[in-house]
Formats: C-alpha cells, sequence, structure tokens
C-alpha cells in the first residue's frame, strides 16, 4: 500500500525534504530550488502546477479534468479536506504528500506551500496541487496562482465542486427555489477574532445562506443573524462529512442550532445552510416516502 495513501498525519512539514531521487534538480544550483528573485525565464526547463478542485468528497463528483491532472502528475499535494476515497486514487507509484490545515493544526505555512509550489515546477515537475471543494471558493487558490504566476511558472486552476453545491444537494435541500429564495451567499466562518460582516445586510437579504467552516462560530452566528433581524425559527441544516459515507444532516432552527451542534458532537468538516429552502428537505422526503407506502401497498 502507498505509504502517502493513509489518513492525514498533522505535523510541521519540512519543505526542503522531499524525495531527492524522484526531484533531481534540472536546473541550476546545489539543490535544485528556485530562489525568489531568481530569473526564471533563464531557467532551462520549467514544469507545471495544477490547481485542482477535488469536490466535497466523493470521488465520483471528480471531473474528468481532474482525473487527468493527478494521472499526469510527477508530485501530488493534497489538503485536509480531499478524502480518502479521491486519495484512493492517485496513482500508486507518484508520491503525495499531505500539505492541509485543520483548526489550529497547519502542516506548513502558507507562504512556505507557495514556495514549494514554485521550486517544485522550477524543477521540470507536473504539480498536482489538491484542494477540497473549488480551489476559488475559500480554498486560497488565488493566493497561490498569483504566487505562481508572479514567479513565471506555468499554473492552471480546475474547478471543483463547491462545498455548498455538493452537500446540500446530497442532502435534498436546493441552495434556491422559486419563491423561498431568490440568491445564496456564501460566508466563511473563519477569522482571526470576530467575523467582520455586515449581518443586518446578511439577514435582510432573503437569500439561502451558507456558512463555511463556522463550528466554532455557532454562538456567534445564531446571535447576530437574530439581531439583524431574522426569526428564531427560521430552519437550518447542519450538514457533516457531507458527500461521504458518513454524511449526517441535522435539521434545527436559528435559535437552536449552536445547541444541537454540541448536542449532536458535530465536527469538522460541517456547513451550516440557514434559510426557508432547508424546508424542502422534508418535503423532498416525504413524497420519496409516499410513493414507496404506494409502491408497497399495491404489491401487497
Amino acid at each position: 500500500m502507498n505509504n502517502f495513501l493513509k489518513a492525514p498525519v498533522f505535523f510541521k512539514a519540512n519543505v526542503e525534504a522531499l524525495p531527492s531521487a524522484m526531484l533531481k534538480a534540472r536546473i541550476g544550483g546545489s539543490n535544485g530550488q528556485a530562489k525568489k528573485g531568481d530569473d526564471y525565464s533563464k531557467k532551462i526547463c520549467t514544469g507545471k502546477v495544477w490547481l485542482v478542485g477535488a469536490g466535497p468528497g466523493d470521488a465520483e463528483l471528480l471531473t474528468v479534468k481532474a482525473v487527468r491532472a493527478i494521472n499526469s502528475a510527477d508530485v501530488i499535494f493534497y489538503d485536509y479536506l480531499v478524502s480518502e476515497e479521491i486519495r484512493a486514487l492517485f496513482p500508486k507509484n507518484i508520491p503525495a504528500f499531505y500539505v492541509g490545515k485543520a483548526k489550529n493544526q497547519h502542516s506548513i505555512a502558507q507562504e512556505d506551500l507557495n514556495q514549494l509550489l514554485v521550486n517544485q515546477a522550477m524543477l521540470g515537475l507536473t504539480v498536482c496541487r489538491i484542494k477540497g471543494g473549488d480551489p476559488f471558493v475559500f480554498g486560497r487558490g488565488g493566493e497561490e496562482l498569483l504566487e505562481l504566476r508572479t514567479a513565471g511558472v506555468e499554473a492552471e486552476v480546475i474547478p471543483g465542486i463547491t462545498s455548498a453545491s455538493g452537500c446540500s444537494t446530497y442532502a435534498d435541500i436546493p441552495l434556491t427555489h422559486r419563491g423561498l429564495s431568490q440568491g445564496c451567499t456564501f460566508v466563511t466562518g473563519h477569522a482571526e477574532k470576530s467575523l467582520d460582516l455586515n449581518w443586518y445586510a446578511l439577514a435582510q437579504l432573503k437569500h439561502t445562506l451558507v456558512f463555511y467552516m463556522g463550528l466554532t462560530r455557532a454562538d456567534e452566528i445564531s446571535a447576530k443573524l437574530l439581531a439583524g433581524g431574522l426569526a428564531a425559527d427560521t430552519p437550518v441544516a447542519i450538514i457533516e462529512n457531507g458527500c461521504r459515507k458518513d454524511q449526517r444532516n441535522i435539521i434545527s432552527t436559528l435559535k437552536e442550532f449552536p445547541t444541537d451542534v454540541l448536542r449532536e458532537h458535530v465536527q469538522s468538516p460541517a456547513l451550516i445552510i440557514v434559510g426557508e429552502v432547508v424546508r424542502m428537505k422534508e418535503k423532498l422526503q416525504f413524497t420519496v416516502q409516499a410513493h414507496a407506502a404506494e409502491a408497497q401497498y399495491l404489491l401487497a
């Protein structure tokens, strides 16, 4: 079994620790590492970096282009949210390194990771940097792409299904629905201190609100949206491990969902969906159950 395909172990990644036998320097310098300030246009060989969106977890949601990028890579760097099912698709002969981030557990600083991608491309390698969801939706894909292109490295983004879309669909919750919601707003729950948001505007939008990385901010999200004018009984869905075999859907209300997060021991990754569209889940499932009951009655 490929050792790189084991579940992520959190560690402080050593940027210089890639296998020297595989990553032979194809450019000048004692260790083949490209340094900031180098004249990249004069390098003998430059590889390419693919910033790949892996989607929310189900391997069957990978795009054809994403699979091609994975299979054509010389080296793979993957995130915390890339599921075990997707990691199992990595070619067994290609080294794959965990460079992910979980709350208070960063395997590598973002600045070091940016430089790592540049360095490996300057070795002439085809690099697959694979992220959960979509690289451009709270995935720091813009930061990495800017760093790569500033360094003169060829880089391309492959979109993935963002978690809000995939997880809500697997939970039978449409993000928009005529008469219920004419828009959808994505919000990150990640912040150094408090969330710097116009809560009143969010509450008055009458949009579906989807909070990424919001579990530890559940009390704040609830309190601020209530203060902004949303009703206490506004439906809320908490989706844990979306688009995976162990997906869990917890239906609550704006007032009660922080308590439900604690009572149900909800763990990351999880999404918080706020809005009237959450009520569609019960209606859609009731329709399925009604048809099943009718079919059973006819067969009796």
